[in-house]
């Protein structure tokens, strides 16, 4: 199937070439260079802004020839060559200028003429304040020796020129060379398509072929812009067509149904509530009580804001597994949170609830029940916790009792996916923030259960429509977006120490005015010590390195370990208990400090991420973040959650030492302007790189997307998604789209298909 493009790139452009693209770009097959698309297109008409220019990056960019001089170097020999262009005309009020020079650059210095239109390739610098390049390539465009002669020179300044994402040893237009020689010695027109022909005839598609030469060497603007909207739409019917295929597979699986029990557990727990449901959990309580009861496993994802009662809904779904005799795993991403998780659950069971400290003999059938005294009710449920630093006597008896079945809910981090972790009969898998676990953990937890088990992904970062489509197509989602009645306001503010540095002692003296009035504070900072480079947590967005690099000289960050010796020192806490919390601490020292301040023994928390998520402290009251800007808007909207949530309003400071205007603080004052998760979300989006969210950050490779764009092409994504599901439903095997499942196989590579597959 499409057998041109799995062909060796040397049998159809020589060894010598083929070696080149596979050393620079990693490209083997024909097909990966064709799908090799340009980043953009310039016209041979226009000049590029040079203030647009990426600082430390390798650009491609068109300007005029300004002057050109050359002198003798003093302290080596050779010449050095100015160049100095501009992009006057290019349309900006004020013209730009850059410096280019060449060492020993006698080809520049003879061509590179005042007047001059010149593509240069090569890395942008800074100079003394100015832009800069040392030795770029370039290609002069008034005298392009391979079209001259054969297109007349109205239709050649008319050429859009193709430019691609390129390297220091390899520019643009060899790349565009290299591929429109792929193109003549090929025959374009055989290559099956991918897409089916009533959705190539219904869109006005273009014909693949005609597609793969007008991307690389279109004539108008017109012909490379039809060619990437196919490309487009084909991208998004490839990826939405791999999720609609995996999601009927996991459909056809049968797993058990766990029906609700009219006085089980649920019931009981449900009357002992001692607040209403809201709408939003009622609903989706709901939908996840009949997805249970069916036998093809539930696949589900819930979404929510933070304090919106996820962990409510989640123990709802674990009862009814429970009443029907099964198992349910709350797999959390470290062991706080599923100390946490742990204590909350039971504490909020009550006398439904018992750990293998207490309980004993008596249990029914091996499902985790326990009669009550009189013989009648609904019993209680025993609860395990499973971490892989907890004392083996206790890590054993957890082991012992998930695997008898005693364990009706097993809550844990990584060691539920031991090998020596096994189950009874494992009935419902919750994994909390499901951000943090790759596709082989979600699996070899799903392999420990006898039938498919349901599962029910939470996430507290709230994930636009558009990118829920993408990556978690092959999931139902639920959101809650209504918080629990008595949730305070929390009111953020952005504290610029650059531009107020009296501001610094003043975030002590409110410190103590909190907790004069009997209330809690956390004091997050993203380091341990003066030893380490930050402790953000697995999978979280952090700043990116482009804007990281505009920072400057590096600067110290706060770090827990300094803070806590500089506020036992600092006169307005005196008399405060101030304690460490942070992920290198040992586990039982972990739960006592969390103990603590919980019971408001500990009245100042200083702390990494670790409390960014399931802390729940009701008589916390103020957030103060050090150094916020290195922290991603999810981060600082799940930190700030974590105060206001016992009816007393919060007040989160995002503290930075940078100045007003630089791009990191973008994000400060965009979690500072609203408490809309979905609001931040999309913001989020927009001012993190694609492949930040859908690329390497979380697939651990290449972003996926080539064209697609999640926030800029919704309609395309909802069109697809409309597409592959019909595709799917007439035919789940493909069998009649041999080409669209060719092309899902070749898209799809291992790292790909495990960020398809997180969850």
């Amino acid at each position: 199937m499409n057998t041109e493009l799995h062909l060796p790139l040397e049998r159809r452009i020589g060894k010598r070439s083929a070696s080149v693209i596979d050393k620079h770009l990693g490209l083997d097959t024909v097909g990966e260079l064709l799908n090799y698309f340009p980043r953009r297109y310039l016209s041979r008409g226009e000049l590029t802004p040079i203030s647009k220019l990426p600082l430390d990056e390798e650009a491609t960019l068109i300007a005029r020839v300004l002057s050109n001089s050359t002198r003798q170097m003093r302290a080596r020999r050779g010449s050095l060559t100015d160049v100095v262009v501009t992009d006057e005309a290019s349309g900006e009020q004020i013209p730009g200028t850059l410096k280019i020079s060449f060492f020993n650059g006698f080809r520049a210095r003879s061509e590179l003429q005042p007047g001059r239109r010149v593509m240069f390739s090569g890395k942008v610098s800074r100079y003394g304040g100015s832009l800069g390049m040392t030795n770029p390539d370039f290609m002069l465009l008034d005298e392009d020796p391979e079209l001259a002669g054969s297109v007349d020179p109205e239709k050649l300044a008319a050429m859009p020129i193709p430019v691609y994402p390129a390297t220091a040893k390899l520019t643009s237009w060899s790349i565009h060379k290299v591929i429109t020689t792929l193109l003549d010695t090929i025959d374009v027109d055989s290559i099956e398509d991918p897409l089916p022909a009533e959705i190539a005839s219904r869109e006005n598609f273009l014909g693949v072929g005609e597609a793969y030469r007008l991307i690389h060497s279109p004539e108008t603007a017109a012909d490379w812009q039809r060619a990437r909207d196919r490309f487009r739409y084909q991208e998004a019917l490839v990826l939405q067509t791999a999720l609609a295929r995996r999601r009927a597979q996991l459909a056809a699986e049968e797993a058990t149904a766990r029906r609700p029990v009219p006085e089980g557990l649920l019931a009981a727990f449900d009357r002992q509530l001692p607040f209403t449901l809201t709408a939003g959990q009622a609903a989706v309580g709901k939908t996840l009580s009949h997805e249970l009861a069916q036998d093809s496993p539930m696949n589900r994802l819930l979404q929510g804001e933070v304090g919106s009662g996820k962990t409510i809904v989640a123990l709802r779904a674990m009862l009814q597994v429970v009443d029907a005799g099964g198992q349910a795993a709350l797999l959390a991403p470290t062991e706080v949170l599923a100390a946490q998780h742990f204590d909350s659950i039971r504490r909020t069971l009550g006398p439904l609830a018992r750990d293998g400290l207490f309980g004993g003999a008596g249990m029914l059938g091996g499902t985790g029940l326990l009669d009550s005294e009189a013989g009648n009710g609904p019993g209680s449920v025993q609860l395990a916790l499973l971490t892989g630093s907890m004392p083996t006597a206790d890590r054993k008896q957890a082991m012992l009792d998930a695997a008898s079945g005693n364990a009706g809910i097993v809550i844990g981090t990584h060691a539920l996916l031991s090998d020596k972790t096994s189950f009874q009969d494992l009935g419902l898998i919750v994994v909390d923030e499901q951000h943090r676990f790759g596709v082989e953990q979600r699996d070899a937890l799903r392999a420990k259960a006898n039938r498919p088990p349901h599962l029910l992904v939470m996430t507290a970062t709230p994930i636009p429509r558009t990118v829920a489509m993408t990556v978690f197509g092959d999931l139902e989602t639920s959101v809650l977006d209504e918080l629990p009645a008595g949730r305070a306001p929390i009111s953020t503010h952005v504290v610029g120490l650059a531009e107020n540095p009296g501001w610094a002692g003043r975030i002590w003296k409110r410190s103590r005015e909190e907790i004069d009035a009997g209330h809690q504070v956390y004091v997050v900072c993203p380091k341990i010590g003066d030893d380490d480079d930050g402790d953000f947590s697995p999978g979280e967005a952090e700043p990116s390195d482009a804007e990281l690099s505009e920072e400057g000289p590096a600067r110290e960050l706060a770090s827990v370990n300094a803070v806590v010796e500089t506020l036992s020192q600092e006169p307005a806490l005196r008399g405060v208990r101030v304690e460490p919390l942070h992920g290198r601490q040992d586990p039982a020292l972990k739960s006592e400090t969390m103990a603590s301040f919980t019971a408001n023994q500990t009245q100042l928390l200083v702390s990494t991420t670790v409390i960014e998520v399931g802390v729940d402290v009701h008589n916390a009251t103020l957030m103060v973040i050090l150094d916020a800007d290195r922290f991603g808007i999810s981060q600082l909207h799940q930190l700030r959650g974590r105060v206001g949530r016992g009816g007393l309003p919060g007040t989160c400071l995002l503290v930075t030492t940078l100045e007003p205007g630089h791009p990191s603080r973008r994000r400060l004052d965009a979690v500072a302007s609203t408490t809309d998760g979905f609001e931040l979300s999309q913001e989020d989006l927009k001012l993190r790189r694609e492949g930040d969210i859908l690329g390497a950050s979380q697939s651990g490779g290449r972003s996926t997307l080539k064209l697609l764009r999640v926030l800029e092409h919704e309609d395309v994504i909802a069109r697809a998604r409309t597409d592959a599901q019909r595709l799917v439903a007439d035919d789940p095997g493909l069998d009649g789209q041999q080409a669209l499942a060719a092309a899902i196989d070749e898209y799809l590579n291992p790292e790909k298909e495990a960020f398809l597959e997180r969850g």
